[in-house]
């Protein structure tokens, strides 16, 4: 999207001229979510606090994507979505996009786990779903994201899917366990981001969380609130910034002003 270009105002009789920026907002989303729910999804995930209880990774999921519906419906109460589950392939929860939280909801709760480990995981049918329905929602003046939330830790997303065709963003957050002899959560991690950016229309954000941690997968969420037409590149994330670099930052303004306070004392 084109950006707004700066106009000047008539000179007044008080000063010189003043410039303004016309509003532009950028175009609603629909936002199509697609939970994994391979066997791992039944996987631990421990909340923050003492004596917290732990919870699977599927109802982990449940509860940060209906977080990510209300806080993104604060934003904009425009924006849409619509929600389906991978197994072997792509399955349908709700195709329709709305706005509806208790729909989201209802659709949301009923997701659940898959009875045995599927043994692949073909992107192909959601990548094609995803295109059909980004040309409606371009027709309509919206733009279409996928946010795919990924759990396997040994087995390769695969896709067939032409190259030339962008016209959605693909988001990833991957969860994971830790890296051991029996997985290969590293070669996951890089087949996600190369689906990513085969696809992706605008920047898209994949990140990934091996500490089966709740608070993660909800920090990961409040990151893709953003909308793809007003992101950074995701090397140029800085958030959250490391205790430590806040630390050393902290100190070394006391030091400085210390040394201020002392040179006033001079004077």
């Amino acid at each position: 999207m084109k950006r707004a270009a700066m106009q000047a105002e008539p000179p007044s009789e008080s000063g010189p001229a003043r410039y303004s920026l016309p509003a532009r907002p950028y175009p609603s989303e629909d936002v199509l979510f697609c939970v994994d729910v391979d066997a791992e999804s039944r996987a631990q995930m421990r909340l923050s606090g003492q004596n917290a209880r732990s919870m699977t990774r599927l109802d982990s999921i449940k509860q940060g994507i209906l977080f990510f519906v209300n806080a993104k419906l604060a934003i904009n109460s425009d924006h849409r979505f619509s929600f389906s589950s991978l197994g072997t392939s792509l399955t349908w929860v709700r195709r329709k996009f709305n706005n509806q939280v208790q729909s989201a909801v209802e659709q949301v709760q009923s997701l659940a786990e898959a009875d045995s480990s599927c043994d692949k995981a073909d992107l192909t049918l959601l990548f094609k779903m995803a295109t059909h329905e980004a040309n409606k929602s371009k027709q309509q003046g919206r733009i279409l994201r996928v946010i795919l939330i990924y759990c396997r830790s040994s087995t390769l997303p695969t896709h067939e899917w032409p190259e030339s065709t962008k016209n959605f963003t693909l988001d990833v957050i991957y969860l994971h366990d830790k890296p051991n002899a029996e997985n290969c959560p590293q070669r996951v991690f890089d087949s996600l981001v190369d689906a990513s950016e085969h696809v992706s229309e605008h920047e898209s954000y994949i990140l990934e969380s091996g500490q089966g941690i709740n608070r993660g997968l909800v920090h990961h969420l409040c990151t893709l609130l953003c909308h793809p037409e007003q992101r950074c590149l995701q090397e140029e994330l800085d958030i959250p910034k490391p205790i430590v670099g806040k630390l050393r930052v902290k100190a070394e303004g006391t030091a400085a002003l210390s040394d201020d306070s002392s040179l006033d004392a001079c004077w």
